[in-house]
């Protein structure tokens, strides 16, 4: 098994009700080059969980830290206007809370951070702030939101 430093929180940057499949989330990666999707795990509105690559595998998620990291994708992200906006259903929270608790217990030393979290820090000033990020992805801070797990 792989080495885990990290388990990336992201979202597919999808409006709120939108229907997006672990298929469709596959024709995009594939269509920015890569073999197939990039996320280990996709996380419908309706909480159920889906495979997207095995845990053996090497993630596409973020860029310089897939090889030590896992990818966990919950569906949404934008608001109903294309704003970014923590649209998780309480199904996908509950899902989510449960799935970093199983994923914690196997890999104990891994950090739990959003896709965000790996943005540059510009000013120096050892914190990544909002005008910093890359993307807003996951468009709430998961680093804070699972700090005690």
């Amino acid at each position: 098994m792989r080495k885990i430093n990290y388990l990336v929180v992201h979202c597919s940057a999808s409006k709120t009700g939108q229907k997006v499949t672990v298929a469709e989330i596959e024709k995009w990666h594939k269509a920015r080059g890569f073999k197939k999707i990039g996320y280990h795990y996709v996380i419908y509105e309706d909480g159920s969980i889906h495979i997207g690559r095995t845990l053996e595998e090497s993630g596409a998620h973020v860029s310089g830290y897939n090889a030590n990291s896992i990818g966990i994708c919950y569906v949404g992200g934008l608001n109903i206007s294309g704003k970014p906006a923590d649209t998780r259903t309480d199904a996908q929270k509950e899902t989510l809370l449960r799935l970093l608790k199983e994923l914690k217990a196997k890999f104990p030393n891994a950090t739990i951070c959003g896709h965000r979290d790996f943005s540059e820090d510009k000013n120096d000033n050892g914190t990544i702030e909002p005008f910093e990020w890359l993307k807003a992805c996951p468009c709430f801070d998961a680093k804070a939101e699972y700090r005690n797990l």
